[in-house]
């Protein structure tokens, strides 16, 4: 059952409203939906060159290669269309965010982030090798 054009209306004003208010929780909203269809165009895609390789190998056993050509063509787009969809994942519109102009780090959607320095725990591989010496002193 389709909406109103006065429900229509007041959901939009909702939806504006909840932008207005907190717009990080409408933009991880948005993201959710975004990353669902991006991830379902990838199975899809999947599924689609399945069916390419069944039809490749169709016209390699039939010796036509008409039907071969056309399974490759469809493996090749298929796998356009995954790859786009996994890459489109990235490119999600991001956050609002302001910079803080003092050098404590980013206000994003009310929380602040620290940037990380050499200072505040070395390389990634000194990390590593710190928490497995916690783990083997402390016999976890």
């Amino acid at each position: 059952m389709p909406l109103s054009e006065e429900e229509l209306r007041l959901l939009e004003q909702m939806e504006r409203a909840l932008v207005e208010e907190d717009p990080k929780f409408a933009h991880t909203l948005r993201g959710t939906a975004f990353a669902r269809r991006s991830r379902r165009r990838a199975v899809l895609a999947g599924a689609v060159f399945l069916v390419g390789i069944v039809v490749l190998m169709t016209g390699a056993i039939t010796e036509k290669a008409w039907v071969g050509i056309i399974g490759f063509l469809v493996m090749l787009a298929a796998a356009a269309v995954a790859l786009t969809s996994w890459q489109g994942r990235g490119n999600e519109p991001a956050a609002p965010r302001e910079t803080s102009h003092s050098g404590f780090g980013v206000v994003d959607g009310g929380r602040r982030h620290k940037t990380r320095t050499a200072s505040s725990g070395g390389s990634f591989m000194e990390r590593m090798e710190e928490r497995w010496r916690r783990r083997r002193e402390t016999g976890l």
